[in-house]
């Protein structure tokens, strides 16, 4: 099998590179890249931790769509040439390694750190059966791998867009009963680059590797939006 590997040197230009595998059973993506590293090319630069589904660290775009490497086995692709390059509208660090500081500002630019209420209990619990738990459980368990703004037609037309795991983050506060930053989040998220700029393509949807729907947090923070702006009015 032969992969087709992006390389990328800082002050260099920009190529394809062809490594040859023998595909074993169960081999993945992830499993190719660090026997081409450790065998074939020691330079080839790429980014893994867990190696087991969990830590998100090794999305790219495989065959072109957003994968993380650990999961992807090479059988699966059922091609026998594999294309493997990094995350799109992301810094290019080297090879297949991206910089995250625009993922981590743009959850920033939103206010995605929870905000406790004045005089708060220190443990509030919100029960497994009520219907805010029910809302927000669906959409607690990104890990910030970056594969949904990767797939974001929009995050590559608008810098300024959040981008979906920023806004699905926010629709987790915004729902969440406990949260006092309501009102300061608001702005940002009603901000002419912000909740509105999506155009409801559900390319982060398609493929977030934890089976997430940024697309419909933001369908319902706009609902909320619209409810709160009539609430103003009223």
């Amino acid at each position: 099998m032969i992969l087709r590997v992006f390389r990328y040197t800082p002050g260099a230009p920009e190529r394809m590179q062809e490594y040859r595998v023998e595909a074993r059973p169960g081999m993945t993506v992830l499993d190719a890249l660090v026997e081409v590293e450790r065998t074939q090319d020691p330079t080839l630069a790429f980014r893994y931790a867990c190696r087991v589904g969990m830590c998100g660290s090794c999305a790219m775009v495989v065959n072109g769509r957003e994968r993380w490497a650990c999961r992807t086995l090479l059988t699966a692709l059922g091609a026998e040439e594999i294309a493997i390059r990094p995350l799109y509208h992301f810094p290019l660090v080297r090879d297949l390694v991206v910089d995250m500081v625009p993922f981590v500002e743009k959850m920033k630019a939103v206010g995605t750190a929870f905000v406790p209420s004045h005089g708060a209990a220190e443990f509030a619990l919100i029960g497994s059966d009520s219907l805010e738990r029910r809302q927000i459980d669906p959409t607690l368990e990104c890990i910030g791998c970056g594969a949904c703004l990767s797939a974001c037609t929009m995050v590559a037309h608008d810098p300024r867009f959040p981008g979906p795991a920023a806004l699905n983050r926010a629709f987790t506060l915004m729902a969440d009963s406990r949260d006092d930053g309501k009102v300061e989040r608001w702005a940002p998220l009603l901000s002419e680059d912000a909740l509105w700029r999506c155009h409801g393509q559900a390319n982060c949807t398609e493929v977030c590797p934890m089976e997430l729907s940024p697309t419909d947090s933001i369908l319902r923070l706009r609902r909320r939006a619209v409810m709160s702006l009539l609430r103003s009015h009223a």
